[in-house]
């Protein structure tokens, strides 16, 4: 597969104008929550630095709108390990920290994003990203979904929001997110792009919420 699309794949997305009114939604709710918690990112990211000896803010390749590369931005909340190399990770993974586990099941390690989502690399609704070798050998319908900006949260996010605790539970982890989990992420993923309204955004936004609040009782 080559990437970014050809300029003939990139008409199978949202349709103008209601990608200009998503976009529009975007950046003025990602700006407005920049404002309320950039303190509480510079603050998890000196403790995620603290914890792990490591810069506080992950760094990673993903995969963009229309195949573009762009670096998405985490709390990190994992230990670097050379002996380690698979692109998953699974409940109990031995890299991650104490700290992080919190972070990771209340979603707090996902408050960088915002930045990702102010710059236009990614909206608050979409499919999340991943890396390259993800999108390696992609059939024709479904290079669709890269159409679209990448989502702090969707339909396969939310689906999926036990996504490491399934792992967990694999012999191969690695290759049931790339043969089971994946393909479903896929097809919903389509069916969001051909049946979208911007009342499907506020629902999974409203859905992610809920699922937030759920996780941060835990």
């Amino acid at each position: 597969m080559s990437l970014p699309l050809e300029a003939g794949e990139r008409r199978f997305g949202i349709p103008q104008p209601r990608a200009f009114v998503k976009r529009s939604i975007d950046f003025g709710g990602a700006a407005i929550l920049m404002v309320m918690l950039w303190w509480l990112i510079v603050l998890l990211a000196l403790a995620a630095r603290a914890d792990t000896g490591n810069p506080g803010l992950f760094r990673q390749r993903r995969i963009g709108l229309y195949g573009r590369p762009f670096t998405l931005i985490k709390i990190r909340t994992m230990r670097p390990s050379v002996k380690i190399t698979t692109h998953v990770t699974a409940a109990g993974d031995p890299r991650i920290t104490r700290l992080g586990a919190f972070l990771r099941r209340t979603k707090l390690d996902e408050l960088p994003q915002l930045l990702n989502v102010l710059r236009g690399d990614m909206s608050f609704v979409g499919p999340r990203p991943d890396v390259e070798e993800m999108y390696r050998d992609l059939p024709l319908e479904w290079r669709r979904i890269l159409n679209v900006r990448p989502g702090v949260t969707g339909p396969g996010s939310l689906a999926f929001r036990n996504e490491e605790q399934i792992l967990a539970g694999q012999d191969d982890p690695e290759a049931y997110n790339r043969d089971i989990i994946f393909p479903a992420k896929v097809r919903m993923t389509l069916d969001y792009i051909d049946n979208y309204r911007l009342a499907t955004d506020f629902i999974l936004m409203g859905r992610t919420l809920v699922d937030w609040k759920s996780g941060a009782r835990l």
